[in-house]
């Protein structure tokens, strides 16, 4: 802070100094400074806490409302003090007010003019107020009492009102700066009742009053408190003292004194009531912080949770869990049906028994009943109060322009629901709505996509004497997608079972659509009795001339008969892994040589290999999604298929593929990324 400060001659008796201030918070300090400083070097410390009062007074005054620089001007001589303070803020030119004393009939205006110049009318000696072209004064004169100084008025209409009314003394300075300068602990917990005590008891004190009360409501459905108190309570008949409480909504409250009229009364108790408000402002305002801050959690946590669940039972069971009780004693949700009826989807309420009674008035129908209020906000899109014996209010579930239906929330058991958690609870009805929404579209696309696979894949495979089949399939751990790896086992028309198991590149509808043609193809060239080798090739021929990026792996085997109990089998590979061949006394290895997969070249090698399968002898055929089911950075691999195929000699194609299934999902903890099948074909010839 900078200052322009310089002694002016005015005799051997007479100190007069200037100084220019902004308007900060720390102008009454430097001030008070000031006045200080010449109040010793004029030794007249008897006037130190009258001065550093008023000028605290006019200083903040002209800071908080002028808001421009202030010129202090202290002029000190051996009969007292004169403090003159001035701003450079424009206003309406009032006819000067100057003299030992205001009238009586003047302490209306001056207690209109604000509680500051109550101060300096009660204190000063004389004061009043000067226009400049510049700007405006308000000035103090403070005499020393006694020898050497004016003698101060013995009564002004302050002190004359003050005892005629009371018999008690007027308030001095010091009580007055103590007063001004009580604040709440900055430390404390909760340090706003034990503040307002002592503002309470000092203002109590001051103006002689038998007891105070100061009340107050938060606006948290307790009701009005006692949040101070004073003396004792006000006797039956007494006149009290009431000041409203300056906070703003959901706060209210008031002072109340049990005092004797006086001129000074009102206006400390107005006082006391102002400061007090001011934190009181303060404390509402920090906890609607805290409120918003909490309210902003509570809806990331919500739409973190909602966001979880795709599953559209499970979110809508979650909703009431959300809102009861944080927002409300029950909640329930409607969701509208096909024919555009509302269905109760889920409920809760605070008290597990009322459930009973609250569903049943949900069901209730009629003109004034809560169903009816809840098609109306259906219907019209908008918040609908509900009466009744389930008191709250209704919002419809909206998400992508769609009415999904309604979610209902009873009041609070205390009090009504204020306007931030109205807000809160609309912010989630659109959270809801589209959690819900989300959920029903993975749902639908989980149905396709199971309908699909199952499209593609045999729904059972065939019972063939002397001959074993099993298959497992496990689709990728997204269940809204189509895989590319498929099974079939279908007759051949020379008597022969064809095995095949394939894998196309890719998942979702593109992939299942290669997968079906490629089904399709492969039982209509058999099926015309094409050989295997020209089955393949033809097979390529059709997906080189589809185009799209997509090929296909497959593994063909036709298994008949042999001499005796054996079972001859023709192995073709496209590109497909070399299966398991499990030994029935034991062992396993991998049989047959790969190939070119189908759709990359014009041109294609799939070689033969034929096998004989002795009685209890299995051929075991799978896809990457096998090998490659990883574990971090380990894959299941094929040599650790081979030794998870070997303890299985002697079991039934049922348990091979069953044990293999499991020995590939157990060994991760991850969903699977790539669709698992297994096709165990095994020699059950006795």
């Amino acid at each position: 802070m900078s200052a322009e400060a310089g002694p002016i001659s005015g005799g051997a008796d007479e100190r007069v100094r200037r100084v220019r201030l902004p308007a900060d918070r720390r102008t009454p300090a430097a001030a008070r400074a000031l006045v200080r400083t010449m109040l010793l070097e004029a030794r007249l410390p008897e006037l130190l806490n009258e001065a550093l009062l008023l000028t605290t007074e006019l200083t903040t005054n002209a800071v908080e409302h002028a808001r421009t620089e202030l010129d202090i001007e202290v002029d000190t001589d051996r009969s007292g003090l004169t403090v003159t303070v001035t701003d450079f803020a424009s206003g309406p030119v009032d006819e000067l007010i100057v003299g030992v004393r205001n009238t009586t009939s003047d302490i209306t205006e001056v207690a209109a003019r604000g509680r500051g110049l109550l101060l300096v009318d009660h204190f000063s000696s004389r004061w009043g107020t000067t226009y400049l072209p510049t700007g405006k004064g308000v000035w103090f004169r403070l005499d020393r009492p006694g020898p050497g100084g004016s003698a101060r008025p013995s009564a002004g209409p302050l002190r004359v009102a003050a005892a005629e009314g009371t018999g008690e003394g007027t308030p001095s300075a010091a009580a007055m700066s103590d007063l001004m300068q009580l604040t709440p602990d900055a430390y404390a917990d909760d340090p706003l009742p034990e503040f307002a005590t002592g503002l309470l008891t000092r203002v109590a004190e001051m103006v002689g009053a038998a007891g105070g009360t100061i009340r107050l409501d938060r606006g948290d459905g307790l009701g009005t408190q006692v949040f101070a108190r004073y003396g004792r309570p006000p006797r039956e008949g007494n006149e009290l003292l009431r000041v409203p409480l300056a906070v703003h909504r959901p706060y209210a409250g008031e002072l109340e004194l049990d005092a004797a009229p006086s001129a000074y009364a009102r206006p400390l108790a107005v006082l006391a009531a102002e400061r007090l408000s001011l934190h009181l402002e303060n404390d509402r305002l920090r906890r609607a912080d805290v409120r918003r801050s909490t309210w902003l959690t509570f809806l990331a946590e919500a739409s973190e949770l909602l966001a979880q669940s795709l599953d559209v039972e499970l979110t809508m069971a979650l909703i009431p869990q959300l809102v009861v009780p944080r927002l409300g004693q029950w909640c329930a949700v409607h969701t509208t049906d096909e024919w555009g009826r509302l269905r109760l989807a889920a409920s809760s309420h605070a008290d597990e028994a009322m459930l009973p009674q609250l569903h049943r008035i949900l069901q209730e129908t009629g003109p004034d009943s809560i169903q009816s209020r809840l098609r109306e906000a259906s219907r019209n899109a908008a918040q609908v109060p509900l009466g009744g014996p389930m008191e709250g209010f209704a919002v419809p579930l909206i998400a992508r322009g769609q009415r999904l239906g309604t979610l209902a929330v009873g009041r609070h058991q205390r009090h009504r629901h204020d306007p931030d958690e109205v807000s809160v609870l609309e912010d989630v009805a659109r959270r809801a709505a589209l959690a819900i929404e989300n959920a029903r579209i993975h749902a639908e696309r989980r149905r396709v996509a199971q309908t699909l696979q199952q499209s593609l894949l045999p729904p059972v495979l065939p019972v063939v004497e002397g001959i074993g089949f099993a298959a497992e399939y496990v689709p990728t751990g997204d269940d809204a997608e189509v895989g590319g790896d498929f099974y079939d086992v279908l007759p051949l028309p020379d008597g022969r079972w064809l095995v095949v198991v394939g894998d196309v590149s890719g998942k979702g509808v593109q992939a299942a659509a290669v997968t079906g043609l490629v089904r399709d193809v492969i039982r209509v060239l058999v099926g015309d009795g094409k050989p295997l080798p020209e089955v393949l090739g033809r097979l390529n021929e059709t997906l080189v001339e589809r185009g799209g990026g997509r090929y296909c792996t497959l593994a063909l085997a036709a298994v008949a008969p042999g001499d005796g109990d054996h079972l001859d089998v023709s192995l073709h590979l496209a590109g497909h892994d070399r299966p398991v061949l499990l030994h029935g006394g034991g062992g396993a290895t991998f049989v047959g040589a790969g190939g070119t997969a189908l759709g990359l070249l014009d041109t294609i090698t799939t070689p033969t290999a034929e096998l004989t399968l002795k009685p209890g002898d299995a051929l075991i055929f799978y896809t990457d999604g096998v090998t490659e089911r990883r574990r971090g950075r380990e894959l299941f691999g094929t040599d650790r298929l081979r030794e998870s195929a070997a303890p299985l000699a002697g079991y039934s194609a049922d348990v091979v593929a069953a044990r293999l299934r499991a020995a590939t999902i157990a060994f991760s903890v991850e969903p699977p990324r790539d669709d698992i099948a297994v096709l165990v074909l095994r020699n059950d010839t006795p």
